[in-house]
């Protein structure tokens, strides 16, 4: 067998992992994820390039979770000729049909946007590539099938699966894989771990990672290989100090929030600290459509959250008052939410404020002092969010200059990427260390870094950083 890295090598964005050799006497070809990339300049370019191996070639594909850095690719997957099954869990499929329409959506107003801008002469470059529409979201979801937590699967002679729990969002998984090898009796047999993206143990809406007793290759995220969040006290602390400050102010708190897990993180924890008394009655706002989908979607799988998360949610549905939520629906509505001069907070996608609703909230309330932005995930290079995170003092939004007067303040705690202590702990949860260790889905020093922490503290010494591209022999 061989694994291929054809993104998320080096960087975060861009999952796509090909797996390929001879199994049990057959020749087999996977694919684990098939991300979009996401951030900066040459993402685009990225998306556009056709895959560089035959999709009608591959026998099926895993996939991890409906995060668009890890699916957003599948529809464009299917068009250029894959034709079978994609495995993934039961919330996951649900989870896409939220994602993969808006994905096609987006992408096709984005290319009308630039068409009109053309039309005036103020756009430069070739147009963007359209790169699905929603007919082949259709085709692409009619592929999928699903296996719940835990059960064993075969996609095709000679491997067998399996999905655990991986905390990060809802349906998440950590894929086991176990791929026989040899064609002897019993089949010899090698077990490939991919990881996924791993959930912060202290997330109050999803439960920890689960543990993977063994794993002879292993592929592992490393988004905050190089650091360690604030815990969830801090982190309640830090948001009862913004959200009471700037209320008593008369401002107005805008939270970019990813639409799925964030933005119902944010939610539990706003009413969790209302029912302590540590904050008001709040005014939220969740200005997304895909959020609002999302949020009906964790009630009703519910049983899949944490058991706080789940008496949380069974609180605030008794009390309603006491956070009053508002789920925005037209354009009209997200609009009168800029009419609003203070005591209101807007949860608002994207969480890299890369487009989508919480531009216009941003345009109509960074020029204030009163207000305040609360930036609750990880931001990529080269996004809007990134640059308010590192403070800078103006920001380009709608073709204008927008001056960053409202205060700026991180969340990390918030996280639903397990960081560098979250990632020992479940490595530790192997019983011995995994013949080759690869690093995956992290910015460059952050995958270094966690290189470097498992060589010196677990003592594993197959621990590779693979590049784009290249193949390696597993």
């Amino acid at each position: 067998m061989q694994i291929r890295f054809l993104g998320a090598a080096g960087e975060v964005t861009g999952s796509q992992h090909l797996c390929e050799g001879t199994v049990a006497g057959e020749a087999r070809r996977f694919l684990v994820d098939c991300g979009l990339f996401q951030g900066g300049r040459d993402a685009r370019e990225k998306n556009e390039r056709p895959f560089t191996f035959d999709p009608a070639s591959l026998d099926f594909v895993v996939l991890t979770h409906a995060h668009l850095d890890h699916s957003g690719l599948l529809p464009r997957l299917c068009a250029a000729g894959f034709s079978g099954p994609i495995y993934t869990t039961p919330a996951t499929r649900e989870l896409l049909k939220i994602l993969l329409p808006d994905s096609a959506h987006l992408q096709q107003a984005d290319r009308e946007r630039a068409e009109r801008r053309q039309a005036k002469g103020r756009w430069r470059g070739e147009l963007p590539e359209v790169l699905y529409g929603q007919e082949e979201v259709q085709a692409c979801l009619a592929q999928v099938r699903t296996f719940d937590y835990g059960l064993t699967f075969q996609p095709v002679p000679g491997i067998l699966m399996r999905f655990h729990d991986a905390g990060h969002i809802l349906g998440s998984a950590i894929a086991a894989i176990d791929v026989a090898v040899d064609q002897v009796s019993p089949p010899k047999t090698r077990r490939l771990v991919f990881s996924g993206d791993l959930g912060h143990a202290g997330c109050p809406l999803t439960p920890p990672p689960e543990l993977v007793a063994s794993a002879d290759v292993l592929v592992i995220e490393s988004t905050y290989g190089d650091r360690l969040h604030k815990t969830m006290d801090q982190t309640r602390d830090e948001l009862v100090e913004v959200v009471g400050h700037t209320l008593r102010h008369g401002g107005n708190i805008v939270i970019p929030a990813f639409a799925v897990g964030r933005t119902q993180e944010v939610l539990l924890l706003l009413a969790q600290l209302v029912r302590e008394k540590r904050l008001p009655h709040l005014n939220v706002f969740i200005d997304s459509p895909m959020a609002t989908a999302v949020t009906q979607l964790t009630a009703h799988f519910r049983d899949a959250l944490e058991e706080d998360a789940q008496e949380m949610l069974a609180w605030h549905e008794a009390h309603p008052e006491a956070l009053r939520l508002k789920l925005v629906s037209d354009v009209e509505e997200s609009k009168a939410l800029n009419q609003i001069r203070g005591g209101a907070i807007i949860v608002s996608a994207s969480g890299m404020c890369e487009g989508g609703r919480v531009l216009h909230h941003l345009v109509n309330n960074l020029p204030y002092r009163q207000n305040a932005v609360i930036i609750t995930g990880f931001q990529a290079h080269g996004t809007t969010g990134r640059m308010l995170v590192e403070k800078a003092r103006t920001v380009r939004l709608f073709g204008q200059e927008v001056p960053v007067n409202a205060s700026v303040h991180t969340l990390g705690g918030l996280s639903a990427h397990a960081d560098q202590g979250g990632l020992l702990a479940w490595l530790k949860g192997f019983a011995a260390a995994p013949g080759q260790v690869f690093v995956v889905h992290g910015e460059p020093e952050a995958s270094a870094r966690l290189a470097e922490v498992m060589h010196e503290r677990l003592g594993w010494k197959h621990v590779a950083l693979p590049e784009r591209g290249v193949a390696y022999p597993c």
